[in-house]
Formats: C-alpha cells, sequence, structure tokens
C-alpha cells in the first residue's frame, strides 16, 4: 500500500487543559418519512398505505433503538474504567490497565511530573499515584495507584488489526476539565503518521499507524479512551489536527494511538519498569534542520553520528546533510522521523546526503530507536 496516502505530515497539539470537572451525556436523534399517492384510472405502481408506513416507521426506530442501547451499554462499560489525571497543573485522562492499580496514559500528560492524584469511579475523593515510567518517542506513560480501591474495573483492550474504517467508536476523557465525557464519531482512517507539537509541554513524538477519529477530541481528551461498540479499547486519543492556514483545531480530526503499541508499551514498563524493545528503527545520529539559499527547510545536519550505528557505519558523519531516505525527499527533523517512523530496525533503506558539493546515496540497516 502506497505509504504517502496513510501520513500526515502535519503538526498537531497535545491535549491536555487546566479545568474543573463536570459531566457530559450523548444523545442520539433521528428520523425518517415517507408519503405516496396514485390517481384513479392510472396505471401507477402500488404505494404502500398507511399500514405499510407505519412498519417502516416502526423498524427504523427499533434500528435507532438498538443502536443507543448499544452506546448506552458500551458507555456503561467502559467509562468506569477511565480516569482523570491531576498532575497539578494541568488535567488529562487515563484508562485503568489491570487490577492491580496501573493506569496508562500520555507521556504529555504525565510531563515531568512524579507523583499525582487520580479521580476514579468508585470513589469521590481522589487517589494518589506515582510514576513507573514514561515513554515520550511514543508519548505514552504508566502510574500506579498507592492504594487500589474496591471495585477498581480494568478496560478491555481490543485488536488493532481488527479496526477499519468506517466503524463507530466514543472518545471517552476529561475533555476541558468535564469527566466523563462521551463523544462519538467513526473511524475515519487508519495507518496515519502524524508528529506531535514539541511546545508547550509536547513530546514532539512522531507516531506512526495512527487512527484517525471524526470523535470531538479536546484538550483534556488525552489520555483517555477510544473504544468501539464491542466496549473494546481500540486506541488512546492523543494528538488534534491544526489548520495550518486558518489557524487552531482542524474539527473533526483527531488522532489515537492504536492499541497494540499500546499494549507494547504497557506492558514492558509493568514488567521491566522501562521499555526494553521500542520496535521503532532508527539511524543513530543527532541532527537538526537546516536551511537552504531561499530559506527554506532544505535537509537535516548530522550534528553526530553514533559510534558504530547505522548511519556511522555506512559512512555517515558529522556535518553531512541528510535530503533523502528511499525517494522521499527530507527537509525537516520531523519528515526525517515521519519517514522513518513505520520502518523497523533491521531493516534496509537508501538515504541520500550531501557533503560539500558531492551527493552521496548508501545503503543503512536501521537499529532500533
Amino acid at each position: 500500500m502506497d505509504a504517502s496516502l496513510h501520513r500526515v505530515h502535519r503538526r498537531a497539539r497535545r491535549l491536555l487543559l487546566p479545568v474543573t470537572a463536570a459531566l457530559c451525556a450523548v444523545a442520539l436523534a433521528g428520523g425518517c418519512s415517507g408519503s405516496g399517492g396514485s390517481r384513479s384510472g392510472l396505471s401507477t405502481p402500488a404505494v404502500p398505505g398507511t399500514a405499510d408506513r407505519a412498519a417502516e416507521v416502526a423498524a427504523v426506530e427499533r434500528v435507532q433503538n438498538d443502536l443507543q442501547t448499544d452506546y448506552e451499554t458500551v458507555i456503561k462499560n467502559v467509562l468506569p474504567s477511565v480516569v482523570q489525571v491531576d498532575t497539578g497543573d494541568s488535567l488529562g485522562s487515563g484508562i485503568v490497565y489491570d487490577n492491580q492499580g496501573h493506569i496508562v496514559t500520555n507521556a504529555h500528560v504525565v510531563g515531568k511530573q512524579k507523583t499525582f492524584r487520580v479521580t476514579v469511579a468508585t470513589r469521590e475523593q481522589p487517589l494518589s499515584a506515582k510514576l513507573v515510567s514514561s515513554f515520550p518517542q511514543q508519548d505514552l506513560a504508566v502510574i500506579k495507584l498507592d492504594s487500589v480501591p474496591k471495585g477498581l474495573k480494568p478496560a478491555v483492550f481490543g485488536d488493532t488489526s481488527q479496526v477499519a474504517v468506517g466503524q463507530i467508536v466514543l472518545a471517552m476523557g476529561s475533555p476541558l476539565g468535564l469527566s466523563s465525557s462521551v463523544t462519538q464519531g467513526i473511524v475515519s482512517a487508519v495507518g496515519r503518521t502524524v508528529t506531535e507539537s514539541d511546545s508547550g509541554g509536547g513530546t514532539g513524538a512522531t507516531i506512526a499507524n495512527m487512527v484517525q477519529t471524526s470523535a470531538a477530541i479536546n484538550p483534556g481528551n488525552s489520555g483517555g479512551a477510544l473504544v468501539n461498540l464491542n466496549s473494546a479499547v481500540i486506541g488512546i486519543p492523543t494528538l488534534a489536527a491544526t489548520d495550518q492556514q486558518e489557524g487552531g483545531a482542524a474539527p473533526g480530526i483527531g488522532f489515537a494511538i492504536p492499541v497494540s503499541m499500546v499494549k507494547n508499551v504497557a506492558d514492558q514498563i509493568i514488567k521491566n519498569g522501562k521499555v526494553t524493545d521500542s520496535g521503532r528503527a532508527a539511524l543513530g545520529i543527532t541532527g537538526r534542520t537546516v536551511l537552504g539559499g531561499d530559506l527554506q527547510p532544505a535537509g537535516v545536519a548530522v550534528v553526530k553520528a553514533v559510534k558504530g550505528g547505522p548511519a556511522a557505519g555506512a559512512g555517515i558523519r558529522t556535518g553531512d546533510i541528510i535530503t533523502k531516505v528511499g525517494d522521499t525527499d527530507v527537509t525537516t527533523i520531523q519528515t526525517l522521523s515521519a519517514e522513518l517512523a513505520s520502518d523497523k530496525p533491521g531493516q534496509k533503506v537508501r538515504v541520500t546526503y550531501v557533503r560539500g558539493s558531492a551527493t552521496k546515496t548508501v545503503t543503512v540497516k536501521l537499529a532500533e530507536m
């Protein structure tokens, strides 16, 4: 599949905001209409009568009622597993991961804090929690409650391979500080590669295979749950797209970290206290964006090539300017990260770079981040 169709090379904003908590609800509305008639003596197709129209209306109402029941069931099943995370100066969301009190959230929600106040569904008063570990490269973190309350309910986590465009989803969290809020939409796309802003406390992470959704994602939703109608978490809402021309959020375009990545990172942190196998590919360089003669981004200058790393092993050294990976132009450090985000350690890629007046292309075997 053409990777260019599955990448969104845009900046996105983190979803965290200091506000007081409140409660939201979801409503569903719908309707139908139908009428018909015929003139006496004309040969026209039969038109359903009153009884037929009544049956049609009843059938539509049954479908609507069934869907509403599905929504209410999902909310009843999952919302008790979604918590509010208070860092002291901002609010975010989290998901109860297991019955030992582990909660998974975004790295940008926890920031540099080590202790937190967590509001769970089974208690009115916040509980204290501590950071287990944060993995900013994929904007995920795990915190743990100091004391596990009775009735704490872990969420059910789904299967990324079963996520498809068009599926109905609900986003749950604390948008704008309104705890236990729910919005609805669909899966708009899968396989997106998105770069988070590195300003205002964002991690600057470039994350591959994200789920795009039309469900409203607002500040405070970070770390919450994107769930399907089977009551399974399929992602963690993390980013909202920004309109580069108009400024501000682009309505109806939000992104969630896929559940496969969430489980991989959380399981490693819980078992080892840190991520030991990121599954992310790396060139083994420290780089910075450089400008061309027109003062526009023109490549990534190698500030340092890690000794024994992939780039150094292929002959790339400090001062070289990387301009392409494969057939894709590299103009900024963000586009370089986006191009590598979907690659795997051990994979071989062609890297084009400029040294002085010479342009060179080498094959690099990627390492792990």
